[in-house]
């Protein structure tokens, strides 16, 4: 198997409003879009999204009425503080503050319109004698 890409779709009530905080705070772009569904992508190696609206006839019946919930969106970041402050500024809602793991993860979560989570994260060298737990 030769994996080409990978896509994350993701059940919403409102698609205009994930679409449109995903392009505007995020860095993606539209790639395709019809009504009730958009296909979000960024020319770096994160993952596409496409967003389905509740509903929508194109997931099994027992698949419509699901919201995506219960995942974390992570996005693997440099520069994590100017990315937080970048947000904070652009008025995003910061959801979970800027933290640092001992093992040596940074990272802040944002919540999109729809409830969506999406955690940027920065992997950094642990400091000397920090137990890796």
């Amino acid at each position: 198997m030769n994996v080409t890409a990978f896509t994350v779709s993701l059940t919403v009530a409102d698609v205009d409003a994930s679409r449109e905080f995903l392009c505007t705070h995020l860095g993606y772009r539209q790639a395709m879009a019809a009504d009730g569904f958009a296909s979000l992508s960024r020319d770096d190696a994160a993952a596409d999204i496409v967003l389905l609206r509740q509903g929508i006839e194109v997931l099994p019946a027992e698949q419509r009425d699901r919201h995506a919930t219960g995942l974390i969106l992570a996005l693997t970041v440099t520069g994590i503080e100017a990315q937080e402050r970048r947000l904070r500024n652009a008025g995003v809602p910061i959801t979970m503050p800027l933290r640092e793991e001992p093992w040596g993860e940074r990272l802040f979560q944002v919540t999109d319109p729809n409830g969506i989570v999406i955690q940027l994260v920065e992997w950094v060298t642990p400091h000397a004698g920090d137990p890796v737990t």
